[in-house]
């Protein structure tokens, strides 16, 4: 379908890439430097795709991306301080700072592709923004397609038109978002000349509702979806955000029918984006800018589909934090991968110093270009995770202990034999001292991060739960949104 503007929206979208690219002109500095193309889903867990392990799902496209480049096992985003978990995970992926130091709806700070614009890249941005519609032009020389429908259906877009910092009238699109953002990638790779560019392309999938064109011939028999290893009917205590909006997508007990069933469209949203993507990078394999681009695909969070009683990405289980990355490129290692450790707001600094990008003085992320180089190549040591004041944890490259400070739990999982962390070891004896060393690096973490949060409170509230009562289901979309203003992007 065709979006309501008198001109087509392929050939408005060449004619405004390619008066921007003619008026910023080829910036000397920057010539012969590689091109970024960075591809960011929403609520992606890293266990969902075909070529790294996973034997239901079709994902050709970002199984291709894994086989010409490095994937990481182990990169995680670091948590939240409220529910949506986007909206801090690209604050602190676009900002290069942790967690406990961002303002998460506004980017206040400097951000990593305004640096890149500082040098002489072109800046282009299309998809899902969340961290305010005034920050996108202190970031970005060109944005288009910024979907301001939150988590409504996606079918209900709004594109923004974002040309040197100044956003212009709204156009309605009758087609997914998710085709639209590909549109938007698709003709500023076409029409890009003035140099090299870094875009980034965050996509709205396959956060819920799981919405397809109607038409999208693929679908997945709930019958052949094999639980999650960690599945059960309910989380064993309150983890301090059990009823938040995302709970309630499915009641309680969780029975493995209705799991299936939603892993399935899950499942069916991620292949559609994945098709979106093989466009993007068909089109970038067609362009002259084949053999210079880093091509980075990642999500802002994984989400629990199931998994410890859970449904939403409001933890600090593997499930919730671990996200997928790819990254592939001239001089990259093909088709192999890392366990080196890494945050999202590492990728940013690590690929300013592939570029030879000087990042934003404020930014905290750490250079991990090194296991490019050699996957064997550690990155971080250990790992600080947070959700809002009632959950904390700490990970080294085996062991993970997770503190519910309100309910006074704990629990320690050996990765390397558990990595679904099924087998709670923290009240066994022969753990004992590494439960206290695992404390302790907890709070030698909480400490550099800026992490004032207690790990235990005088009046712990009792862990027992009980699922309030059922309500009917909640619909699979919702009705039309009202108009945005640009702080609500």
């Amino acid at each position: 379908m065709k979006p309501r503007c008198p001109v087509s929206l392929a050939a408005l979208v060449g004619l405004i890439f390619l008066a921007a690219g003619l008026a910023r002109g080829v910036d000397a500095k920057a010539a012969g430097r590689p091109n970024i193309l960075f591809l960011f889903a929403d609520d992606q867990r890293a266990d969902t795709i075909a070529a790294l392990g996973n034997p239901v799902i079709q994902t050709p496209n970002l199984d291709r991306l894994a086989r010409g480049g490095l994937a990481f096992t182990r990169a995680y985003m670091q948590g939240g301080m409220q529910g949506a978990t986007c909206v801090p995970s690209r604050a602190m992926l676009l900002s290069g700072r942790n967690l406990f130091h961002i303002d998460e709806k506004l980017l206040r700070d400097e951000t990593w592709p305004a640096a890149f614009g500082r040098a002489g890249y072109t800046t282009f941005m299309t998809g899902k923004w969340h961290n305010g519609g005034k920050s996108i032009g202190k970031s970005f020389q060109i944005a288009r397609s910024v979907f301001a429908g939150g988590m409504g259906n996606p079918l209900q877009l709004e594109l923004w038109n974002l040309v040197d910092g100044k956003l212009a009238e709204q156009h309605l699109a009758k087609e997914h978002a998710v085709a639209a953002f590909a549109d938007q990638a698709i003709g500023f790779l076409q029409n890009h000349q003035a140099g090299p560019f870094f875009a980034y392309v965050p996509f709205d999938a396959p956060h819920d509702p799981h919405i397809v064109p109607p038409d999208f011939p693929l679908k997945y028999n709930p019958a052949t979806i094999p639980l999650p290893p960690n599945f059960l009917p309910q989380h064993p205590w309150d983890n301090g955000e059990m009823t938040i909006r995302d709970e309630k997508l499915l009641p309680w007990p969780r029975t493995p029918e209705a799991v299936k069933a939603y892993l399935a469209e899950y499942y069916r949203y991620i292949t559609y984006l994945d098709q979106q993507i093989g466009r993007i990078l068909d089109a970038l394999a067609a362009s002259p800018h084949a053999t210079n681009t880093i091509v980075v695909f990642s999500a802002d969070s994984g989400v629990a589909c199931g998994s410890h009683g859970l449904i939403g990405k409001q933890s600090v289980y593997e499930h919730s934090l671990r996200v997928p990355l790819l990254i592939s490129g001239p001089g990259i290692p093909a088709g192999q991968r890392t366990e080196a450790m890494c945050y999202l707001f590492d990728v940013l600094p690590t690929l300013g110093k592939l570029c030879g990008v000087t990042g934003p003085t404020t930014s905290e992320g750490l250079d991990f270009s090194a296991t490019l180089r050699n996957p064997l190549a550690r990155a971080r040591p250990q790992m600080l995770f947070a959700y809002r004041n009632v959950q904390r944890a700490v990970r080294d490259d085996r062991w993970k202990l997770i503190r519910y400070p309100q309910v006074d739990k704990t629990q320690l999982f050996d990765l390397q034999n558990d990595p679904q962390e099924t087998i709670n070891l923290a009240a066994s004896p022969e753990h004992a001292s590494r439960v206290k060393s695992l404390t302790s690096l907890l709070e030698q973490q909480q400490k550099e991060f800026g992490d004032a949060a207690p790990l235990t409170v005088a009046t712990p509230q009792p862990a027992a739960w009980t699922p309030p009562k059922q309500r009917s289901a909640q619909p699979k979309s919702k009705p039309p949104l009202e108009k945005k203003s640009e702080d609500d992007l």
